[in-house]
């Protein structure tokens, strides 16, 4: 890797490392009381999925463990955020849904987000953001690649 390549990527890796702490910040002071951002994350994966997910393809999605998804699910069906069943076709296996009370939750923590969300698209431009998303998108899709 060139000196230039070299000193790109060490940018462009700590902006996007800096930005992600920071967002995570802001997004846990917002959040509703006892919501995690894993569990807003999961609530908003499933009410727009729109159907069931095993533990499993869940972990895949979220690039975490069985184990990690697995605590995060536990505190989700304690909550009453989501419906854990067995799978009908493979008692093996688990079925998660999102509970009403889960879309009311993640509803809720779309409302807290939203004036944040709007502050900072005011702030650094509708078209600065719309024009960074196909280069944040190939990043997402190339590291997501099997390496």
């Amino acid at each position: 890797m060139s000196e230039t390549a070299d000193t790109l990527s060490v940018a462009l890796f700590g902006e996007i490392f800096m930005a992600d702490q920071l967002a995570r910040a802001r997004l846990g002071k917002v959040l509703p009381k006892g919501m995690e951002l894993s569990h807003f994350s999961v609530l908003n994966h499933l009410a727009r999925l729109g159907e069931e997910r095993s533990p499993a393809q869940l972990a895949q999605s979220f690039h975490v463990t069985r184990g990690a998804m697995t605590n995060t699910l536990n505190k989700l069906e304690w909550a009453g955020h989501v419906h854990i069943r067995p799978d009908w076709d493979d008692a093996r296996r688990k079925m998660v849904s999102i509970s009403p009370a889960g879309r009311r939750a993640r509803d809720t923590a779309i409302a807290a987000l939203s004036p944040m969300v709007a502050d900072l698209v005011d702030d650094i431009g509708a078209e600065k953001l719309r024009a960074a998303l196909p280069v944040l998108r190939a990043l997402r899709q190339k590291l997501g690649e099997p390496g």
